[in-house]
């Protein structure tokens, strides 16, 4: 069995020492995962690129500005940006997106920042990873205005009509542990709805850690509760949902898998 973490998080901050989880990961039957670079104020990016750059056997960065920050970025930044992301190891542009559920920046700036962030995955064609949370439609309008076709709604947590919509782009559906969470009817109605070959699952590492982690910190490893999940919902074998939604990860971000 492989499975692939489509959205993580392995900042310093959260993970002093990263190579055990990396093990702990292994361990577990992943052979590779998704590491998603974030801007964290003016000309401060993170460490995602670093970490990624010491083991490129099994991560892959993307970086992007994230609905919450989109008020900071200067143009200086968005330069940084686009020169970054054109490298080749960098797999996608994101997470860009919106966020009205913290609304962190006004949602008139989230817009242009996440129109700016689709228009530079399509110069570079690269896919777009997506943060949407409260906001379905106006994030599905601005995808269609921009025309982005390419790309990832991470943490999904719609309805089977915001899916849809998605899907009918040409988009994948990434699930997290939410989808283990009690009270999720919609989401695991989604899940139902959509073929396994849309979907990728994830962690979003450090946050969101599905049961029966729910409430600790979060990592690589523990995507196979997620994976598990699926299969129950989608009444398949664990098996089918790692070798799918490997398929599916390495298709849409380009990867060579170790």
């Amino acid at each position: 069995m492989k499975l692939v973490d489509a959205h993580c998080h392995l900042e310093p901050k959260d993970y002093a020492d990263v190579a055990p989880v990396l093990e702990r990961a292994r361990a577990a039957g992943l052979v590779h995962a998704v590491l998603v670079g974030q801007f964290h104020g003016p000309g401060d990016w993170g460490h995602a690129l670093e970490v990624a750059a010491r083991h490129p056997d099994f991560l892959s960065p993307t970086l992007g500005i994230h609905p919450h920050e989109a008020a900071r970025a200067t143009e200086a930044d968005f330069e940084m940006l686009e020169r970054t992301c054109a490298r080749p190891e960098l797999r996608a542009v994101g997470e860009a997106g919106l966020d009205y559920y913290y609304d962190h920046s006004p949602r008139e700036v989230q817009a242009t920042v996440f129109r700016r962030q689709c228009a530079l995955a399509k110069r570079l064609s690269k896919p777009l990873v997506v943060h949407v949370r409260d906001a379905h439609d106006d994030c599905e309008a601005a995808l269609a205005a921009e025309d982005v076709t390419s790309g990832v709604i991470h943490c999904f947590t719609g309805d089977t009509a915001a899916a849809r919509k998605y899907l009918d782009r040409g988009f994948y559906i990434s699930l997290s542990g939410v989808v283990t969470y009690k009270k999720t009817e919609a989401l695991q109605d989604a899940v139902r709805f959509a073929p396994l070959e849309r979907l990728m699952v994830e962690t979003d590492s450090p946050f969101l850690a599905p049961v029966p982690h729910r409430g600790r910190k979060n990592e690589p490893a523990h995507v196979l509760e997620t994976a598990k999940k699926v299969a129950e919902l989608k009444g398949v074998s664990l098996e089918e949902v790692a070798r799918v939604t490997t398929e599916n990860a390495v298709r849409l971000f380009n990867l060579t898998l170790g």
